[in-house]
């Protein structure tokens, strides 16, 4: 199939090699450094067990006529770098062009066919004005939850850490034969991906982790495990877990795991660095609103109380204004 992968980033770059090394027809939409690199290098793949693979023959681009009508498109970049997109994106698109959402946090689509009160509502935090939603057509869009950890160690190569899970669904549930046919591409791959009757119940599932270790890690520096080891921060994760919980089960969402099991997880996950922590390291902006900030914007559509979400969406969001005013990075320097 024709896929085209818009960013080549850590998880884009993952994707589109292993979908490539599958013999797809993959396309990297992507410009500067990593435009040029791939390029002239193709996209080098570090595996998690040190192996090399380089996929040579994937075609690389800013010109999104010329990469023209695909069969999947990748959505591969940050929430906050979508609406960047919208107006180059109908030129891959065709009428029966699926469109795969790999942002962390809430999607801009979360409220697109709930059948409740909300049925309709954006999700400002992450398309604060509505175009983003208004822009991609909802009946092209399969849900998808991102649990593999990557790196992007230079441009064109990017480290896989571990776990190789992209789960799939349709955004109204139902098991059709277009999910399955995305499904068994990534299978054919080397990822699992199953189909699954509730998306939005496994967003929140990657979620409750994500609004919890990846602004925390930011603020203190620390890898999962030390976040998790840590007795006063273990205890801030729980809480904020637990109001996140609170927030989704107003919105029919139920957990299939305990805060303990999801805490065990992320510590099991060892001395990684979170994609927020390794942002704010780098100097660019990390990624909060659609990983925090929706979850307080929940809170308040639901009018659950989100205390220890909100602290912590507070500080991270003040570190990363200081950043982009000061033009700066943080990061832990050995003494």
């Amino acid at each position: 199939m024709k896929i085209a992968i818009i960013g080549a980033g850590a998880i884009g770059g993952l994707v589109g090699v292993k979908l490539a090394l599958a013999a797809e027809d993959v396309t990297f939409m992507v410009r500067g450094a990593n435009l040029q690199a791939i390029r002239a290098n193709g996209m080098k793949l570090i595996d998690h067990d040190g192996s090399e693979h380089v996929a040579r023959h994937v075609k690389a681009t800013n010109d999104y006529a010329e990469a023209g009508v695909q069969d999947i498109v990748v959505l591969a970049m940050k929430a906050h770098q979508v609406e960047a997109v919208i107006d180059e994106l109908p030129k891959l698109l065709g009428p029966q062009t699926l469109i795969v959402t790999m942002q962390n946090g809430v999607p801009f689509w979360y409220f697109h066919g709930v059948g409740s009160e909300l049925d309709g509502t954006v999700v400002k935090s992450v398309d604060p004005s509505g175009r983003i939603a208004a822009a991609i057509p909802a009946a092209q869009i399969i849900g998808c939850v991102v649990y593999p950890a990557s790196e992007l160690v230079a441009p064109g190569v990017v480290k896989h850490i571990e776990g190789d899970r992209f789960p799939l669904g349709e955004l109204d549930g139902r098991v059709t034969e277009r999910v399955q046919r995305v499904a068994a591409c990534f299978v054919h791959a080397g990822f699992k991906s199953p189909v699954l009757e509730d998306i939005r119940a496994e967003i929140w599932l990657k979620l409750w982790g994500n609004l919890t270790f990846n602004p925390v890690s930011a603020l203190s520096h620390a890898t999962l495990v030390d976040i998790c080891q840590y007795p006063l921060t273990r205890d801030l994760a729980a809480a904020m877990m637990a109001e996140a919980q609170a927030v989704a089960n107003k919105l029919g969402v139920t957990f299939r795991v305990s805060i303990d099991k999801r805490i065990g997880g992320a510590e099991k996950v060892g001395k990684h660095k979170t994609s927020m922590l390794q942002d704010v390291e780098a100097g660019r902006a990390p990624e909060i609103d659609a990983l925090v900030g929706s979850v307080v914007e929940l809170g308040r559509l639901t009018g659950t109380p989100t205390p220890h979400i909100d602290t912590v969406y507070a500080l991270v969001k003040l570190l990363a204004k200081t950043m982009d005013e000061e033009k700066g990075r943080v990061q832990m320097i050995a003494a």
